[in-house]
């Protein structure tokens, strides 16, 4: 069932009933007499009525805001409908002629609150184009300065061990050297020690010597001893040795402390230095990514010149309709320069062609479903999920391997109009992530899940990116396009109308319009930027039967192909 304009959030994709009696068709417009919202064929009508005719009607994001009904509390009959300047108060129109508020100035209140709705819708610009995305500048800043101390302090620390590993061998030297001093002394001291125990063991024999020799005076064996003995007078006995104790040495322990030994090993210390501010881009060149050159700059005037010219047209007109060669389904579209464009089917056939379908060369690659892009350059680029390398083909045929994913097997690409980065949807095993590399391959960013740690992905099949740099992906996993900021930041998700919705094919064009194929329904759905449903652009009734895949090109026509032919047909649907 469809939802009245009530029960839809603001910021809500949505599907709007018409506002006239017994009319279910979908809402484009608004009239701001009447306060109500129209379908096309309905505004028709109501301009063609006399009494509404002069009517204004707008495209329903510019209608004006309804302001609630409120009675008046004094006059209970009448609608507050005013504002006095002098009072600041809402009033009656009754009100409004009493003395309180004699000769006071009155505005009606919806103009003063169109007025504040458009002030709020500039404060809305800007929080999305400059604060926005500003903030989140600051934030990778600080998520650089993160890593950059970590890796500071993570040197500092090796430097901390490498200094104490220094002083720990200078101790084992130091102390090597002090063991073989005592070792020596050692040696000294034991010489002397063993030197006077051998003179004592000396002393000792000869005393035994001289025992002996008296004993042998004691019992003489003959007449010879007997007459020494006699005539000896006396008896004399060598003194005994004098030795001397050793002095042992003595060690006294050093009177380190903690603090000499923080001393050996150096200090850390913060510098007395006012931090520095983070510079913060001023709102005019905020939003300036790249320095456009002088031809970027007029191509910049055209596109925006075109744009103010055109808007929706009331009909779909078929251009002409192309057959391809050597492709069996036309699963994916890539508009090259000189009216070039690349065309693949799932298993891996991808033809170049002119405009009309002719066929200009052939390359085998492995297939896939959104897995090829054109850069500003001409330089065709593609995905090989096989060998998990993204290659790219220059204008004369040098094929050289641009990206390596490791793990990751990368099944969409885009290469960005805005600043030549490349969007890349990627799975392994059952995660899935979007990430962005410069033009040279180097990786700058990953989107993988939203503020509250949920993937946001699960099948990105088709990649695309708008005008404001919204990062749009068909999910054929999750049955939604889902859409981010170039921050990375989660802004919405499109679910198509009622039940049975597959995306598949997705682009935008130069109103930041988003065009997306419905295989299970045979539609193509045209959304705004913000993710409001518009219509249904292409249905059975124009003879699209099961649309794949969806590219404009430079002329502001919309490609269509199909999943069961090779047929790929042009439609004009601005005006």
């Amino acid at each position: 069932m469809a939802l009245s304009e009530s029960q839809i959030p603001p910021d809500a994709q949505h599907y709007l009933v018409c506002g006239t009696e017994d009319c279910e068709k979908n809402c484009q417009f608004y009239c701001n007499d009447c306060h109500q919202p129209m379908c096309e064929q309905c505004r028709d009508e109501h301009q063609k009525k006399k009494k509404t005719k002069s009517h204004e009607v707008v495209s329903y994001k510019q209608r004006k805001r309804l302001l609630p009904v409120e009675k008046c509390k004094i006059h209970p009959t009448r609608s507050i409908e005013l504002l006095c300047e002098e009072c600041q108060i809402p009033i009656c129109p009754i009100c409004a002629t009493t003395k309180e508020h004699r000769d006071h100035v009155f505005i009606y209140l919806e103009v003063v609150f169109a007025e504040k709705c458009s002030l709020c819708n500039v404060e809305i610009t800007k929080i999305r184009s400059y604060f926005e995305p500003t903030s989140q500048d600051l934030k990778k800043e600080i998520a650089g300065d993160v890593t950059e101390i970590k890796k500071i302090m993570e040197d500092i620390r090796a430097s901390m061990k490498a200094e104490a590993e220094a002083v720990k061998k200078l101790v084992d030297t130091v102390t090597s050297d002090k063991i073989k001093q005592v070792n020596k002394i050692e040696q000294s001291l034991l010489h002397t020690l063993n030197g006077q125990n051998q003179e004592i063991d000396d002393y000792n024999n000869y005393l035994n010597g001289l025992v002996q020799k008296y004993y042998g005076y004691l019992s003489p064996s003959n007449i010879e001893q007997l007459k020494f003995f006699l005539k000896s007078e006396n008896f004399i006995i060598r003194p005994i040795p004098e030795t001397s104790k050793p002095v042992p040495p003595v060690f006294i322990a050093g009177q380190n402390s903690k603090e000499d030994v923080a001393k050996l090993l150096g200090r850390i210390t913060v510098p007395n230095t006012k931090p520095e501010n983070r510079k913060i881009k001023p709102m005019e060149t905020a939003s300036t990514e790249l320095k456009p050159t002088g031809k970027q700059r007029k191509q910049d005037r055209e596109k925006s010149d075109v744009k103010q010219t055109l808007s929706l047209s009331s009909s779909v007109t078929e251009v002409r309709e192309n057959t391809v060669p050597s492709v069996d389904e036309v699963y994916h579209i890539s508009l090259g320069k000189s009216g070039k464009l690349w065309i693949s089917d799932f298993y891996g056939n991808l033809v170049q062609t002119d405009l009309q379908g002719n066929q200009l060369q052939k390359i085998q690659t492995s297939g896939g479903y959104g897995y090829h892009t054109v850069t500003q350059d001409g330089d065709l680029i593609y995905t090989d999920k096989k060998t998990k390398v993204i290659n790219r083909i220059t204008p004369d045929n040098t094929i050289t391997a641009l990206i390596k994913t490791g793990d990751w097997k990368s099944i969409s690409i885009h290469s960005s109009p805005i600043n030549r980065d490349i969007l890349v949807g990627m799975r392994k095993d059952r995660k899935a992530k979007v990430t962005r590399y410069n033009k040279t391959g180097t990786e700058i960013q990953n989107i993988e899940r939203d503020i509250k740690g949920q993937g946001l992905y699960r099948k990105p099949h088709y990649i695309t990116e708008n005008i404001n740099g919204d990062v749009c992906v068909s999910d054929v996993k999750n049955d939604a396009v889902v859409v981010v900021d170039k921050s990375g930041q989660h802004r919405f998700s499109y679910t198509g109308q009622r039940s049975g919705f597959n995306p598949n094919g997705i682009c935008t064009d130069i109103l930041g319009h988003i065009l997306v194929c419905d295989i299970f329904k045979g539609t193509v759905h045209l959304l705004d930027q913000d993710g409001q449903f518009l219509s249904l652009l292409l249905t059975s009734q124009q003879g699209v039967y099961i649309p794949r895949s969806v590219c404009v090109d430079d002329e502001n026509n919309l490609w269509v192909g199909e999943s069961i032919t090779n047929t790929v047909t042009v439609y004009k649907y601005l005006q």
